[in-house]
């Protein structure tokens, strides 16, 4: 190695352990900011007069622009990077964290949950191209459990820890302290990934155009069986602190703490089955019947649960909800190692874009669906049915249209990517 490049290394210039930590952070602090309206929606309904649909449409709101933003953050990740795209996004859904604290209406905090949709989307295009290009498949699974941990540890702290600091402090200070925390995360990453930046503008190599990933089969699946998983997720995202409050009579305090638990255990799932994943295949499986075995394995489990949700009851509603953290944390890591195996370095932003714009149209679809379900029945017991249906049918689309999972040759052979070593 030249004197040069050890000085990278030591100056930040190695993808490891911190920068791997540091993505993780990412996802826990997107998921932490968006999840404060849920957290707080008892109190923000009751203050700024809304109603179950208007509520629908401002959570829906969120993934009117992060959905298609998905593709506008995988453009960017090609043409300044990843790491920068990533630091970008944060800077902007901080800033719309912290003035959704100063709205004083519908319309205001509509447009500051569109700003919060811009900013988070850079989250996975940037976060699946780097892992991809710098894990085997074989290892992915364990990174993007870490990693996909902050789907669920950001609303387990943040519908815990909200739940108490609204109780007493009151819904617009969550969002101005939650936002203005979130900044502090650009200073370690800046840190941490400068000289990996420059290295990354130096070194970048072409990409297949999005043309040729709209054409593979493989793409469309693995978005159909996205979007399934999520919606039965959102659901649960979205409507379980008024489910709990206002339909089984919960407290705040008691609704952030069953929440806090539901989302611990699926924090615990997902980090478990990353290991577990990797652990299987170094035994000698095949690394797609794990993948599709695990994310086929959610449907039935997201059918399940909601199923034991429908009956209505406080003690099957917690059952149903508590078991709802398997699938959670299962489909948490799946669908991205699914992606970025499918995809390689090469293509790995723009597949997860397409992938996770498509899967994140449930976060529009799924809550106001289900407000008008509750609106129209005066119950949530079928918006619950919708979503189990709908969990179970994405099995259908990974053994029909996805069957293998393994690497696809995109046109124009390009130089290899050297993998990181082990962390």
């Amino acid at each position: 190695m030249s004197k040069q490049n050890k000085a990278a290394a030591t100056k930040g210039g190695q993808f490891g352990a911190v920068v791997i930590a540091l993505l993780a952070l990412s996802i826990f602090v997107n998921y932490v900011d968006r999840g404060n309206l849920a957290t707080a929606a008892p109190l923000i309904r009751s203050d700024l007069r809304l109603s179950n649909a208007e509520y629908g449409l401002l959570v829906s709101a969120f993934f009117w622009i992060y959905a298609p933003g998905q593709i506008v953050a995988a453009w960017l990740v090609q043409r300044i990077n990843a790491y920068r795209t990533l630091s970008i996004g944060l800077a902007i859904w901080s800033a719309a964290t912290v003035a959704s604290g100063f709205a004083n209406g519908f319309a205001l905090l509509l447009l500051f949950r569109v700003l919060l949709g811009i900013g988070e989307s850079a989250g996975f295009p940037a976060s699946s191209k780097l892992l991809a290009q710098h894990l085997s498949p074989e290892r992915l699974g364990k990174a993007n459990g870490l990693v996909s941990s902050g789907i669920f540890l950001g609303p387990a702290v943040g519908t815990f820890l909200g739940g108490l600091f609204i109780a007493h402090a009151g819904w617009r200070l969550l969002f101005i302290v939650f936002g203005a925390i979130s900044f502090l995360w650009l200073i370690p990453w800046v840190m941490s990934t400068r000289v990996l930046s420059a290295q990354a503008r130096a070194s970048a190599i072409a990409e297949p155009p999005f043309r040729e990933l709209l054409s593979s089969r493989q793409l469309w699946g693995a978005s159909l069986g996205h979007f399934c998983a999520n919606y039965p997720l959102y659901v649960v995202l979205s409507w379980l602190p008024l489910y709990l409050v206002k339909s089984q009579g919960f407290s705040i305090a008691a609704m952030a703490r069953l929440g806090g638990v539901v989302y611990g255990l699926a924090t615990a799932t997902c980090l478990a089955g990353g290991w577990l994943a990797d652990r299987w295949i170094a035994t000698g499986a095949a690394t797609s019947r794990v993948r599709l075995t695990m994310i086929c394995a959610v449907g039935l489990a997201w059918f399940a649960s909601m199923m034991v949700c429908a009956l209505g009851s406080a003690p099957f509603a917690i059952v149903g909800l508590v078991f709802s953290a398997l699938p959670m944390g299962l489909a948490g890591f799946n669908l991205y190692t699914i992606a970025q195996t499918l995809a390689g370095p090469r293509a790995a932003g723009k597949w997860m874009g397409i992938q996770n714009a498509i899967g994140n149209l449930a976060g529009i679809v799924a809550p106001v669906v289900t407000g008008m379900l509750i609106d129209w029945t005066g119950r949530y017991t079928l918006g619950f049915l919708v979503a189990g249906v709908v969990g179970v049918a994405g099995a259908g689309s990974w053994f029909l249209l996805v069957r293998r999972v393994e690497p696809i040759g995109w046109s124009a052979i390009q130089p290899e990517i050297a993998t990181a070593p082990a962390y």
